[in-house]
């Protein structure tokens, strides 16, 4: 099905197995009256560091030998996956390096910092932060990790697959915010190997969908980074792309795209009716069937997929706006 297996999912669990949460999946009445067949929520937001991108961070570090780890990691990040690799590297003992754009909301490089790693801030892309992160691997010898494109990270992702697959065995629909594809790829992998008839939705937003573009025209492609609410899905997924675009190609069902008011309405209705606090990246699943555009069979799971959200953010969108 893929250069990966369903083992090295399993495999990263028990590599991860001390280092994460088995998060919590959780009915929804709301948005099961709504889609009049039961829908629930997968709250990896509830993760250690506040997002899913702990899963592959941890696996990829933990799998590193003596010599690498003496050397230290380093990453270009959004925010979530550099927080994650932060916190993954002082639970390990490894020196990390994280690389940032100015784009890259305040809240999420003081977190990365409080967590013990160096922070860079370069450039206004995530590409700009990767070239930093290169040159850097380049001249210290630590071990770059990009946020999705390598295996350990997919496979570390792909854990949450098992647990849905766990927690509900009957499970119909999944909807997973997409962006560089490693958690898409990672759980579509997990459950589409083991039962193929589950229908995969990956969700983005309609300002810079890098991978939505991609597949569109039939490669990597390059897409202009805009701001957007949901920042967590933004940048590229790289020209020389090695994983996550042949693997969302093959196990992709559908994608979605959200303008920014739909990805407003699920952050505020995670808040108001699931009494949950998820960024703008965590609550697509949610805005896709708000919208309608999600077929009405059932268990649907909704991945959200993380809460570091900036809080006068949250309170905008809360009293009603959409930025």
């Amino acid at each position: 099905m893929s250069a990966l297996s369903l083992n090295a999912i399993y495999l990263a669990r028990q590599r991860i197995a001390g280092l994460v949460r088995t998060t919590p999946m959780e009915h929804s009445p709301s948005l099961s009256k709504l889609m009049g067949v039961a829908v629930y929520l997968k709250l990896d937001s509830q993760q250690i560091t506040g997002s899913f991108k702990l899963r592959g961070a941890s696996n990829a570090i933990a799998q590193l030998d003596t010599d690498k780890k003496a050397r230290g990691v380093v990453a270009a990040s959004t925010g979530n996956h550099g927080r994650a690799l932060a916190y993954a590297a002082a639970q390990l003992g490894v020196r990390a390096t994280i690389c940032l754009s100015q784009l890259v909301p305040a809240n999420k490089v003081q977190a990365i910092r409080d967590l013990g790693a160096e922070v860079c801030i370069v450039g206004h892309s995530q590409d700009d932060a990767q070239c930093e992160a290169e040159r850097i691997a380049a001249e210290q010898g630590a071990t770059l990790l990009p946020p999705f494109d390598h295996p350990e990270i997919i496979a570390g992702q792909g854990t949450l697959g098992l647990e849905i697959l766990e927690q509900l065995p009957q499970v119909a629909q999944v909807l997973v915010p997409l962006s560089g594809g490693g958690l898409f790829a990672g759980v579509a992998l997990a459950l589409k190997s083991t039962n193929p008839a589950i229908t995969l939705h990956g969700i983005s937003m309609r300002r810079g969908a890098a991978m939505h573009a991609s597949l569109f025209a039939g490669q990597p492609v390059d897409v202009q980074e805009l701001p957007t609410l949901a920042d967590s899905l933004g940048g590229g997924i790289g020209l020389d792309n090695q994983y996550t675009y042949s693997m969302t190609r093959e196990l992709c069902d559908q994608v979605h795209l959200l303008d920014e008011a739909s990805i407003a309405a699920g952050m505020r209705h995670a808040y108001r009716q699931e009494r949950q606090v998820v960024e703008g990246a965590g609550a697509v699943g949610i805005a896709a069937l708000l919208d309608g555009l999600i077929p009405a069979r059932g268990p649907i799971v909704v991945v959200v997929s993380g809460r570091n959200v900036d809080i006068e953010q949250h309170l905008r969108v809360m009293n009603g706006a959409e930025a």
